[in-house]
């Protein structure tokens, strides 16, 4: 049976974190999902931590990796798809702890792999779509996707996204190369150089909905790192 490991990155989550791993729990159980849920905590001083080791002595099916400070997005991803690939996942699974992707939709992502090695929870391909952002969040999360998509040459619509599934031997391969994206752009990287593998990736329609509770981690300093990465990484694929 094939064992699925859901990553979840946490940052002073816990308003959120018990609620979600409850939420993926019965996923789990109605889609008779063999799986675990680890979640990746950057020295959270609200005691997300606390909380998840809290249901970890009650449920062995979560865990938490704790780490020892915040470094961005990215090495918290690695970290943890590292431990859960460790642990015998034969898929995986990242999410936001924030609600902001639906845990319903974990079944579609795995049930896609039997067609794909990627599947990308997708905003912007039909049937997807995006719930409680401004207009001006919108048309720069959309237009951040089309600038990469056209400077990338590479048709994936929701580049930005971070609710995917990954097959083990993608992640085996991919934490062998050099991501060295610490922000969002983490996630552009880690689905072109996916593409540039030769790796098929399938989109799946999602709704995104903003979080209600907490504070959203997305800063100027995050989108500008995903904007200049783009034309290095295309330069840098051009030189292979």
């Amino acid at each position: 049976m094939t064992r699925v490991a859901v990553c979840l990155p946490t940052f002073n989550e816990a308003e959120n974190v018990g609620a979600m791993i409850d939420a993926v729990l019965a996923v789990f159980a109605e889609h008779r999902i063999n799986g675990h849920i680890l979640v990746i905590d950057d020295a959270s001083p609200d005691g997300t931590a606390e909380i998840v080791d809290g249901r970890a002595s009650k449920e062995r099916r979560v865990s938490v990796l704790r780490r020892a400070r915040k470094e961005g997005l990215g090495r918290a991803y690695r970290d943890g798809f590292r431990r859960a690939l460790d642990d015998g996942a034969d898929v995986v699974v990242q999410m936001d702890c924030d609600f902001s992707h639906d845990p319903a939709v974990i079944p579609s992502l795995v049930a896609a792999l039997d067609v794909a090695d990627v599947a990308l929870g997708s905003r912007y391909v039909p049937g997807g779509g995006v719930v409680g952002w401004p207009l001006v969040r919108r048309a720069i999360s959309k237009g951040g996707c089309l600038y990469a998509r056209i400077v990338l040459g590479v048709p994936v619509h929701d580049f930005t996204g971070g609710f995917k599934a990954w097959r083990s031997n993608v992640l085996e391969y991919l934490l062998g190369c050099s991501i060295d994206a610490r922000g969002y752009g983490f996630q552009i990287q880690m689905t072109y150089e996916a593409v540039l593998a030769g790796y098929r990736v399938r989109e799946v329609p999602i709704t995104f909905r903003d979080r209600v509770r907490g504070t959203s981690k997305m800063h100027f300093g995050v989108m500008t790192e995903a904007a200049l990465m783009v034309p290095r990484l295309r330069l840098a694929a051009r030189r292979r």
